[in-house]
Parts: C-alpha cells; sequence; structure tokens
C-alpha cells in the first residue's frame, strides 16, 4: 500500500509540475524536466563527491593527477573559472558548490562536470583533438550544462517511475552525465564498478547550446563549437570511442549549433567592447 500511494504521488507531482522555460536573453533550450524533482539533489551531489574522490585517488596514485603548477591544469583552471559564474547562474545550488577542476594525464578522449561542480578533463580530449581555449570553453561548457540543468537527476527521476524506486547506491553521476565508464585505463583496471545512463536527445541539445552561451558570455568565441564537432567528427568516424559515440557530431546537432550562434553572438561580442 505504501509503495503504491508513493507511485500515486509521483504521477500526481508529473502532472502537476510545470516549469517556464528560460525566459531570458540568449539560446532557448527549452524547461526543466518534470523529473528532477522526483529525486533530492543534496544526495546525487554527495554521491557524485564521493565518486570524484575515488577518481581522483586513483589518477594520483598512478601519478597521473596533474599538479598546480603544470599547463594544461592552469590552462583548463583558468577557463573553467572563467565559466563559472555564468553556469551557476543557472541553478541556485550551483552558486554554492565547491567547485573543483583537475586534470588527468590519459590517452582518454575524456571530459565531464559531476554534479556539484566535479570536473575533469582528460589530457587526452585536448592533446588528440589539438583544441583551441575557445574549443575547450565549448567542451567544458557544455559538461557544466549537464550538471548545473541537473541531467542526472533527470535520468534518475525517469528510474524512479519505471522501476518504482531508485536504486541509488553506486550509479556513477560522471557518466549519467555521457561519458565512458572507463573513466581512465586505471580506473578500469582496478575494477571501477560504473554504471552509464544515457542522455536523451534534448539533453545533449541542452548542454550543446547552453554550453555555447555559457562560454560566450565568458568572452569565448561562441563559433568554436563547429569547429569542435568537426574536429570530433573527423577524429572518430566510426563512433568507436566511447565518450564520441555519446556525443555524435551529426548533421542535426550542428545545424542546430549553427542556427543559435545568432543569438549568443551579440553577447560574447559585448565582451569585447
Amino acid at each position: 500500500m505504501h509503495f503504491a500511494m508513493r507511485m500515486v504521488g509521483m504521477v500526481a507531482l508529473l502532472m502537476t509540475y510545470t516549469s517556464a522555460a528560460y525566459a531570458r536573453e540568449g539560446v532557448d533550450a527549452g524547461s526543466e524536466s518534470a523529473f528532477t524533482k522526483l529525486v533530492p539533489a543534496a544526495q546525487v551531489e554527495s554521491q557524485a563527491k564521493v565518486q570524484y574522490e575515488q577518481l581522483l585517488n586513483e589518477a594520483r596514485a598512478n601519478r597521473a593527477l596533474a599538479g598546480g603548477t603544470q599547463p594544461m591544469y592552469v590552462r583548463v583552471n583558468a577557463i573553467s573559472r572563467r565559466l563559472i559564474p555564468h553556469a551557476a547562474a543557472r541553478n541556485n545550488r550551483a552558486q554554492n558548490w565547491r567547485w573543483e577542476i583537475n586534470v588527468i594525464g590519459s590517452n582518454t578522449v575524456n571530459a565531464f562536470c559531476m554534479p556539484g561542480g566535479k570536473i575533469a578533463v582528460y589530457s587526452g580530449l585536448i592533446q588528440q583533438l589539438n583544441l583551441t581555449d575557445d574549443e575547450l570553453a565549448m567542451v567544458i561548457g557544455h559538461e557544466m550544462t549537464h550538471a548545473v540543468l541537473e541531467h542526472a537527476r533527470e535520468q534518475m527521476g525517469k528510474g524512479e517511475i519505471t522501476q518504482g524506486a531508485a536504486v541509488l547506491g553506486g550509479i556513477v553521476v560522471a557518466n549519467v552525465l555521457g561519458i565512458s565508464p572507463r573513466v581512465t585505463e586505471m580506473v578500469a583496471r582496478g575494477g571501477s564498478e560504473l554504471l552509464m545512463l544515457k542522455f536523451s536527445r534534448q539533453d545533449e541539445t541542452q548542454a550543446d547550446l547552453v554550453g555555447m552561451e555559457i562560454a560566450a558570455r565568458a568572452g569565448f568565441d561562441p563559433r568554436a563549437a563547429l569547429s569542435l564537432w568537426q574536429k570530433m567528427s573527423q577524429l572518430d568516424p566510426n563512433g568507436s570511442n566511447a565518450w564520441l559515440s555519446t556525443h555524435p557530431a551529426n548533421s542535426t546537432r550542428i545545424k542546430d549549433i549553427r542556427s543559435n550562434l545568432d543569438k549568443v553572438m551579440p553577447l560574447y561580442l559585448r565582451t569585447k567592447r
């Protein structure tokens, strides 16, 4: 009886909960999903923190965690710190997150931002794609968007409805954000128990467009989003790379980005005055 009443309450919440679309300057990325309200944000963020620390410990043990004076670490942090205020403006909780930014030495083409603002960028992403600062800002802005728009909570909330109860223990928020479950070669060899939930096409579109806007507001050229996805397509045309396969540089994605450039270019140009 308790379970049935709980499910009725969930359905009622979905029927009555509405979220206004982003009525603001910039891109129209749509409305927040009602499913996010079915899982406590604090619980998701707490789990993300634990998993992030495990990842850093693995990288540190394998001498793969970049130090604070290494050029790539300095570069990624400088870009991320410019993006954070604009990303956090999308989410009241994010304004109080303890953001962390780390670089992991690995040939893996990966990057993510967990709920709670836990960011990791892999050296392979930067090196193999030969990313400019503007292109790297598009990647980080994209991943930040998954976190601040709470796409992880959305996926978990859907699990509440489809499965009756979310099995939260062990869910890896990083992979909810669309990255490979084999976060590094070292973690994979260590038997990392990572689960992956795939984002919806709508989530990916939001991350593309809002991430581009975040970067533009921070003074990064949004046109770099086009060259970024073109590079990704050339690097992995067969979709064999786990991260690139969940972020396909397909024609629809590039078309969406191109059609929204005129909405974010003024924001970028304003920073150059």
